[in-house]
């Protein structure tokens, strides 16, 4: 069981907490899917789309809770990423942490992840 991952602004995180269910952030509904990253692909993503931002959480989601609405993909480069063609269901959660930003504008990405 495989982890992905989805990074999120911590304010629609909250949101979607109270709701029990994620529709995606912005880019997400505009796409028609969730987009996720695997621990491979997540620095790439974080420095690509993410630098300098703050009050960013990273969110842990076993790929296999998520059924036949995950898709993976080609995107960047032809690497398959993760696709979520649903709501992601707040209970459907490993795990969400604080994604920490350094002075030099970076996010600090967990050792064990990527």
């Amino acid at each position: 069981m495989p982890l992905i991952y989805k990074i999120c602004p911590d304010s629609l995180w909250r949101a979607a907490e109270a709701e029990g269910r994620f529709d995606g952030a912005a880019i997400d509904l505009s796409d028609g899917y969730i987009h996720f990253s695997t621990g491979a692909q997540l620095r790439e993503t974080v420095a690509k789309h993410f630098a300098g931002q703050q009050d960013l959480l990273l969110i842990a989601v076993e790929d296999d809770k998520l059924g036949a609405a995950l898709r993976y993909e080609p995107s960047r480069g032809g690497d398959l990423f993760p696709h979520l063609y649903a709501p992601l269901g707040t209970r459907d959660v490993r795990w969400v942490a604080p994604l920490a930003l350094r002075p030099n504008g970076a996010h600090l990405i967990p050792e064990d992840v990527a």
